[in-house]
Parts: structure tokens; C-alpha cells; sequence
């Protein structure tokens, strides 16, 4: 068959998903802009009629994670109403759940180096995906006292530490992380311990 060429369908979304199979494999370093070409069937050059460098390639791949991250996030917290509690909780799971459909985009978000900020198109994704879990919290947190409930962004930040860790530590086959229970259930009952702690779970459940 003839080599593929600069016209060949989606050109700019075949370089991005070839990119992040390579990130998946090697992560964010470990591939050259030429081996995402030829990992998209064309040639090195044609990589630069959409991309001036591997972090602009790596930054795009983030930016359709971030999109993908922040519907699910968003379908998780409604499939949890009207109980604030279930919402809440499902906002967790999503995020682990994420990180196992899409770990090439989880990679490219949050271990490639790419700031948030390097666009304003980025920024607002990722604004968007973070509001999801602040908006989570801060319906829960109405079932807190007042003078002892804490703020809403810190709220979603410990949650959001705490997704985050179990997903690196366990969640993604990390060599000597072996644990001797699922993610899930690490996920769960760290999220339970953390809600028991602001008395929004009875302690004896």
C-alpha cells in the first residue's frame, strides 16, 4: 500500500493519538516527534504544519483529557443526584475510572510537566474538571455546621490528593507498589474515613 501522506484523513488527530500510545508505553520523555509521525504513518515533517514541538503535541493530548475527564466527571455527580453524599462519592470513582480507560491522557494532565496554564484553552478545561469536584463538596459540606465546615476548594483538593495517590500508587501497575487490596476499595475507604472525620458518615457504617 502507499505510504499514508500529509492529506490522509485527521492527520493532527492521528499525530495525538499516536502520541499518547507512546506516552502510555514510554511516558512523556520517552518519544521523539519523529517516531509520533511514524507512529501516524507520515512523515516528520508533516508534523510541523500543526505542531511547533513534542510539549505542544504532549499539551493537545492533555487538553482532550482534561475535556474527557471533566464529562465524566459531570455525568458522575449527576448520576449521584439528589443525595449530595452519592454524588460526591461517584466523583471519586470517576477519577479512578478515568485514569484506567485513559492513562495515556492521564499521563499527558498530570505527569508530563505541562502547565495547566500554558493555554487558555487548557486552563478552562481544567478549570471545568476541578469545578465538578469543588461543586461536589460544596453541596456536601452544606451538611456541615458552619463554624466547623472547611472550604469547599479544600474539601475537593483532599479528595482529589487522595484519587490522585491511590492512582499512582496502586492504580497503574507501578513496579513495587503491590498492594494487597484493589484500588477501588483503597479509594472508597479512604474517602469513608475522610467523610467520617467531618461527621458526614455515621461512624458506624
Amino acid at each position: 500500500m502507499p505510504k499514508q501522506g500529509y492529506h490522509h484523513g485527521n492527520l493532527r488527530q492521528a499525530l495525538i493519538e499516536g502520541a499518547l500510545q507512546l506516552i502510555e508505553l514510554r511516558g512523556p520523555t520517552g518519544f521523539t516527534l519523529s517516531e509520533a509521525a511514524k507512529q501516524a504513518g507520515v512523515t516528520p515533517a508533516a508534523v510541523y504544519r500543526h505542531f511547533d514541538g513534542r510539549e505542544d503535541l504532549i499539551a493537545e493530548g492533555a487538553l482532550q483529557g482534561y475535556e474527557i475527564f471533566a464529562e465524566r466527571m459531570e455525568a458522575a455527580y449527576r448520576s449521584g443526584q439528589p443525595s449530595a453524599l452519592k454524588a460526591f462519592e461517584a466523583t471519586g470513582r470517576a477519577y479512578l475510572a478515568f485514569a484506567r480507560a485513559y492513562p495515556g491522557h492521564y499521563i499527558a494532565m498530570f505527569e508530563s510537566g505541562i502547565s495547566v496554564n500554558r493555554t487558555p484553552e487548557l486552563a478552562a478545561a481544567a478549570n471545568r474538571a476541578n469545578g465538578v469536584l469543588e461543586q461536589a463538596a460544596a453541596d456536601l459540606s452544606q451538611h456541615i455546621p458552619a463554624h466547623k465546615r472547611p472550604p469547599a476548594a479544600m474539601f475537593s483538593a483532599h479528595v482529589w490528593a487522595l484519587s490522585h495517590g491511590v492512582v499512582e500508587l496502586f492504580a497503574r501497575n507501578s513496579p513495587g507498589r503491590a498492594s494487597p487490596f484493589p484500588a477501588d476499595e483503597l479509594l472508597e475507604s479512604g474517602i469513608g474515613i475522610y467523610l467520617r472525620g467531618l461527621g458526614l458518615v455515621d461512624p458506624d457504617v
